[in-house]
């Protein structure tokens, strides 16, 4: 069921401790697997995607359900080059996308209209985004309505890409 309460908002450097939260609910453990320790956010690969954001070039937006008054979902971009490649690179043009909602608010729509009003915003700024997801993760579905299209395979993840541009 769609959650009706909520509202979208553009993500400040204020959120990063919520960021933080939402990076470590979107790394993807399996049904019945066991979840990673909160220790992996130290790990300089994953904690990139969330250190210091608010820097230029990085896009983000938080949906807070409003009869709380709390945060629930965010999608970032964050822009990776040179030698810092994140796991979704495929060129220095090109930001990776960060997405996560609290497990109880999954399923909601929550995480479609935070994809939706992160790609408007990042028009006006980049050419493409691309996002690495696990093949099993069931967000794969939305990232392909979304319009994503894999373009390659690491392991048991693949990575994706949607073009800005018409």
């Amino acid at each position: 069921m769609p959650l009706e309460n909520f509202h979208v908002r553009r993500a400040s450097p204020s959120d990063q401790q919520f960021l933080w939260e939402m990076l470590y609910e979107s790394l993807y453990v399996p049904e019945g697997g066991t979840p990673f320790p909160r220790s992996v956010l130290t790990r300089p690969e994953i904690a990139k995607y969330v250190d210091g954001w608010g820097e230029e070039g990085d896009v983000g937006f938080v949906a807070v359900d409003l009869s709380v008054d709390e945060p629930v979902g965010a999608a970032w971009l964050r822009l990776f080059g040179g030698d810092d490649k994140g796991y979704g690179y495929v060129d220095g043009r090109t930001p990776e996308l960060g997405i996560a909602v609290l497990p109880e608010y999954r399923g909601r729509s929550v995480g479609t209209e935070l994809l939706g009003r992160l790609l408007e915003a990042a028009r006006d700024v980049y050419e493409a985004v691309s996002l690495s997801v696990s093949a099993d993760n069931p967000c794969v579905r939305l990232y392909e309505r979304a319009g994503f299209k894999q373009v390659g395979v690491c392991g048991s993840s693949i990575t994706m890409v949607k073009s800005l541009r018409a």
